[in-house]
This record gives C-alpha cells, structure tokens and sequence, in this order.
C-alpha cells in the first residue's frame, strides 16, 4: 500500500480536530465481488474476522455514488440515539 499524506483529503478544514471522511485507501474487487479491507484499517477500525457491518450507500442522480460501512454495533447505537426520542415521545400519548 502507498502511504500518504494523512492532512490532505478532509471533508472538513483540517484544523478542525475531527473529520467527517477521508481517503484510507484504494482497494479493488475481484472476480467474484469481493475485497480485503487493509489491515491498517481494520486495526484502526478494530474491525475482527466474524465482525458485522451495515453496507449504506448513497445515490445520485438514481445511481450509488458512495458506499461507506459501519459496524453493526455502532449502527445501531446510531438508529437508538434518532429514533428512541421519538418512540417516547409516541408512547407518552
């Protein structure tokens, strides 16, 4: 793998301390679809063999432009965190 410049591709000034989304890296997909996430972001990602992730995309113009993964766990935190405020507030009528 090439190694890079980590201040360049931000989505946010880099003087910021956290980022929205940057380039790791650039990977390929074999004959049969698959690919191997590096192993430098699977330990920054503390991603482990069995580990499930939620696949989203977003589309443009009716086509995927991006695809990003999530660990299920934190998926799910995320889903609470939006939707729990709004399940009490249902219930409460």
């Amino acid at each position: 793998m090439v190694k890079k410049d980590k201040s360049k591709f931000h989505s946010v000034p880099a003087d910021r301390k956290m980022t929205c989304c940057k380039v790791e890296s650039i990977i390929s997909v074999d004959d049969r679809g698959q690919t191997v996430l590096p192993k430098e972001i699977r330990e920054k990602a503390n991603i482990r063999a069995g580990d499930k992730l939620t696949v989203m995309s977003w589309e443009k113009d009716g086509k995927i432009c991006c695809i990003s993964l999530i660990k299920v766990e934190e998926f799910t935190e995320m889903v609470k965190d939006l939707l729990g405020p709004m399940m009490k507030e249902m219930f409460k009528k």
